[in-house]
């Protein structure tokens, strides 16, 4: 296999793997460095059944089933991406991280390409390193050992925003009554595979820092949220035919573009099932080097 980068900052297609038909033990452990290191990973020209979709999850972890999304005829573990030509809201169309609502959140999810637009539906991926890395020397050692709160409460649950603000996402997403759990996170993660520092708070889904209140909280996560979205940290996925993507949880955000009024896309995402995330600790990784 090989491995060209997209950008500076994240992302690279993968060429010479049938996903179908070639991951090996060998591949998949080549794929999960890959992943740790560029965060995004990208095949083109596959031909992925559903049953080879799930078969990937499951070498890479096991597949994590989203109880809010609407699953595939048939396929419980296969979720549904939709956006039909008269709706107007897209799913994910802000920046966000998958299941950091889970007290282990989600590795990573696996996005098959079944339907596209004539044009538009990229998605763009920002690296949670390179966001981590240009802070302030000063703003690390403060964010070293803070902990987030995240919640599924406020976007899906019986609260949801989607419910009251006109939105036409309530087709797309159900079990409202399960979005009952928090989870506690550190602000700034020790990548397990990669072992590097990474920035895990996300405009989706962190509501606030552990021991602060909201409104303490909401001027620094502003200031993070517009820091990690800067272009420089990012790169964008064009979708084809036969495109997959493979993104990891623990290193980037992702957000969807609605720049396709009028045309259908359709997704297929399997979620990988992930672990508790250790905290990077600045002080110690700076003795230890």
């Amino acid at each position: 296999m090989d491995f060209t980068p997209i950008s500076g900052a994240c992302g690279a297609e993968v060429s010479g793997i049938d996903l179908e038909r070639e991951l090996t033990p060998e591949r998949v452990e080549a794929l999960q460095a890959g992943l740790g290191e560029y965060g995004v990973l990208v095949f083109r020209g596959q031909r992925v059944s559903p049953e080879g979709h799930l078969a990937m999850g499951e070498a890479f972890g096991g597949v994590n089933i989203n109880r809010f999304f609407k699953a595939v005829d048939g396929w419980p573990g296969i979720a549904e991406v939709r956006k039909e030509p008269e709706q107007k809201v897209n799913i994910g169309g802000e920046w966000h991280t998958d299941h950091t609502y889970d007290v282990e959140p989600a590795l990573g999810s696996i996005l098959v390409a079944r339907e596209l637009p004539p044009f538009g539906g990229d998605t763009l991926f920002s690296s949670m390193y390179a966001a981590y890395d240009a802070l302030s020397d000063g703003l690390k050692a403060m964010l070293s050992g803070m902990k987030a709160v995240h919640s599924s409460r406020h976007v899906f649950g019986t609260g949801a925003y989607y419910l009251t603000d006109g939105s036409d996402l309530a087709g797309r997403y159900g079990n409202r009554e399960a979005a009952t759990q928090d989870a506690v996170h550190p602000v700034v993660i020790r990548h397990p595979v990669s072992g590097r520092p990474s920035l895990y708070v996300n405009r989706g889904f962190t509501i606030r820092f552990d021991g602060w209140t909201v409104e303490e909280s909401r001027p620094l996560l502003q200031m993070l949220y517009e820091h990690g979205s800067r272009p420089e940290f990012t790169c964008r996925v064009r979708f084809e035919p036969g495109t997959v993507v493979f993104w990891d949880n623990r290193a980037t955000w992702h957000c969807a573009l609605n720049d396709y009024a009028g045309h259908r896309r359709l997704m297929h995402r399997v979620t990988v099932e992930g672990a508790p995330l250790p905290a990077w600790r600045l002080e110690a990784e700076r003795a230890a080097a």
